[in-house]
């Protein structure tokens, strides 16, 4: 389905918890917790009902995220279950690793396409400090695992921030060289009350192409396979690529193709996005009204995000893990 811009809207950010096993500084305050209740947070079979809606109007791709959506008892099974739905082409994965290594081929043998692992630092006291609790050797234990389980192309997520890792970039473009990985960097964002962005620590994106260089552009099938909006260079004769996601220095608004879905089943048109639609309620309602309700806020999704006129007023009230990234 198209929005009011032209746009073709059909990959679904399904955000199956907002709890995390890590703090991650960029993404959550050391003490936070004010999680939802977990009475609130759908079942496997509202998930189920609500995608098969955004099914039946022409969504094909589900990310699914948290939070850590590792940590939610039974993915496996709800994971075989989306990938069941008539309609949906994929279903990828986004985590931070720490307990993909004892899930891979499970999730692989349930029905997952591929996975995306946040990873910001690959110094293991760095790492320690970045996510205030995790081990490096358990995340990358993780990406090994899905390597070895074939959910590729395996991509590393990386948010560049000034003093924390930004003298990391030529090591992570490294990773490329020698072996089939995907790195994306990713320009910090101001979302939610962190108390960590500021201009200060944003790095743009020109900047880290500079670092990650030398680059050549990858284009058509020489892409890795994927619906995000990074643009994907390679350095020459690297196995893997190096992607650039950004949302300041360079807004990829034009291209967005996604909605979100909360934990707790509200629908979300834009990453920075306050108002949402609360779908939950909807998924016992007649057929019809969900899917209704569903083209009703594709049809309000804003043309650009805020985050820019922002950066001098203050974060987004959401916190990331309450919208899913």
């Amino acid at each position: 389905m198209r929005d009011s811009f032209g746009r073709t809207i059909d990959y679904l950010r399904l955000s199956v918890t907002d709890r995390c096993n890590l703090r991650c500084r960029y993404c959550l305050p050391a003490d936070f917790n004010a999680f939802s209740p977990r009475n609130r947070i759908l079942s496997d079979d509202e998930t189920v009902r609500l995608v098969e809606g955004f099914a039946a109007v022409g969504f094909t791709t589900v990310r699914v995220t948290g939070g850590e959506p590792l940590v939610r008892p039974g993915i496996e099974a709800l994971i075989g279950r989306l990938a069941a739905i008539d309609g949906i082409d994929e279903v990828a994965l986004s985590t931070n690793g720490i307990l993909l290594a004892k899930k891979a081929k499970t999730l692989k043998s349930a029905g997952l396409s591929r996975v995306n692992v946040s990873l910001d630092s690959l110094r293991p006291e760095r790492f320690a400090a970045v996510t205030r609790s995790g081990k490096l050797s358990d995340a990358w234990a993780g990406i090994e695992a899905a390597l070895d389980a074939d959910l590729g192309p395996v991509k590393i997520n990386v948010v560049v921030a000034r003093g924390l890792n930004d003298d990391e970039v030529e090591e992570f473009a490294a990773l490329t060289v020698a072996r089939p990985l995907h790195v994306r960097f990713i320009e910090l964002m101001p979302m939610g009350e962190t108390g960590f962005f500021s201009k200060e620590r944003w790095v743009p994106m020109p900047e880290i192409e500079r670092r990650a260089g030398p680059l050549e552009p990858v284009t058509g099938s020489a892409r890795p396979a994927g619906r995000g909006p990074a643009r994907v260079s390679r350095r020459p004769g690297a196995r893997g690529t190096l992607g650039f996601i950004s949302a300041l220095s360079c807004s990829f608004c034009s291209d967005c193709n996604r909605v979100r879905l909360s934990a707790t089943g509200k629908l979300v048109a834009c990453l920075d996005g306050e108002d949402g639609t609360d779908l939950r309620a909807m998924a016992d309602a007649e057929a019809g009204t969900l899917e209704d309700a569903i083209r009703a806020a594709v049809g309000r999704k804003p043309e650009s995000h805020r985050m820019l006129e922002r950066v001098s007023q203050g974060a987004s009230p959401r916190m990331m893990c309450q919208i899913g990234g």
